[in-house]
């Protein structure tokens, strides 16, 4: 195995640096090893074990500091797969080195500084992309084009469901130093991208925190309202904690139709008619991941556009970062008691 290597301004394949090798980190890995113009060469981890296994297997360089100052030299892209709290400091680190940077959700923490790495990165002219899974998942990229179509009529409705009983107590995401939040921020981004996604910007949100049932320091279940500056209106239930025991995580009722999202896959009907029409084959989580990997080695050589870009990033942060807002100033109003009769 070399010791060294060069950047050249040759074209393939692009060289990647990933930075943490917790559970997410596995799934980019086995993406890499799907794209042939992708590279991983180097592999950054405080924990060896962990760190040494992931090198060991993809045959490549270990390091255990990302401020490392051999690290440029060595890399293309770094896919940063860090807690949150640590996602502003390592963007902008291998940014400012000249290195394309693949952030896993959230971009950030705060919007000021996701703001401060989208500007970096055009002042740069590097890519900055937010790791947004399900942008690339096929069903989800139909649906888009079928609502775009006009079959569905206006949209008016809009449901995502996220829902899974998973035990947080021992994991980082329920740590709200390192994740900024609960299942809001971890979840939630997903969900926000997904529906900007299809509806386009979002204007307005209001958040609602659930019982706290495995008892942790961050939300655990939340419903998400918001309003698109389009108009339509859209609900996403969001929880460690309860399963709601359905294969459809996104509906979109329109004027003219329903359209259902599912794991195994998607269909939809017009009014009217009583037949469902079926597209899509479900999700495949590697297969998006392949995809999203490879959209990034296209913009990191000029020839493809980002299918979510650096704006696509901040506003998720921002929407997130309101409805934590909302869920702290939402007012309750009481109903009105029945009078109680007189004996």
């Amino acid at each position: 195995m070399p010791t060294t290597l060069h950047r050249s301004g040759g074209p393939k394949p692009v060289r990647f640096a990933l930075v943490g090798c917790g559970r997410i980190a596995q799934s980019h890995i086995e993406a890499l090893q799907g794209v042939p113009g992708a590279k991983l060469v180097i592999v950054v981890e405080t924990r060896e074990a962990a760190g040494r296994a992931a090198a060991e297997q993809n045959g490549c360089h270990l390091l255990t500091d990302f401020r490392d100052p051999q690290i440029p030299d060595l890399i293309d892209a770094a896919i940063i797969c860090l807690p949150p709290a640590l996602h502003h400091e390592a963007a902008r680190h291998f940014l400012e080195a000249g290195v394309h940077v693949l952030c896993e959700k959230p971009l950030t923490v705060s919007s000021a500084d996701a703001m401060e790495l989208v500007r970096l990165s055009d002042a740069k002219g590097l890519t900055l992309m937010m790791a947004s899974k399900f942008r690339y998942v096929d069903d989800v990229i139909k649906t888009k084009a079928i609502t775009e179509s006009g079959i569905l009529g206006n949209i008016v409705l809009y449901e995502n469901t996220f829902c899974s009983k998973v035990n947080m107590r021992d994991r980082w995401n329920s740590q709200k130093a390192v994740a900024g939040g609960g299942v809001l921020i971890d979840n939630g981004s997903h969900s926000v991208d997904i529906a900007r996604y299809l509806l386009g910007p979002i204007k307005e949100v209001q958040a609602q925190n659930g019982i706290p049932a495995q008892g942790l320091e961050v939300e655990e279940t939340v419903r998400l309202q918001f309003r698109t500056e389009g108009g339509v209106i859209g609900m996403v239930d969001l929880s460690w904690s309860i399963s709601k025991e359905s294969d459809v995580y996104i509906s979109l009722y329109g004027s003219e139709g329903t359209l259902h999202v599912g794991w195994s896959g998607s269909r939809y009907r017009q009014d009217g008619n009583s037949k469902w029409v079926s597209f899509g084959a479900g999700y495949n989580k590697l297969h998006a991941f392949k995809k999203q990997i490879e959209n990034f080695v296209g913009c990191v050589r000029g020839q493809a556009l980002p299918l979510i870009t650096p704006e696509d990033a901040l506003a998720s942060v921002q929407v997130i970062e309101s409805a934590y807002v909302s869920a702290g100033k939402i007012h309750w109003v009481p109903v009105a008691q029945p009078v109680p009769q007189l004996a």
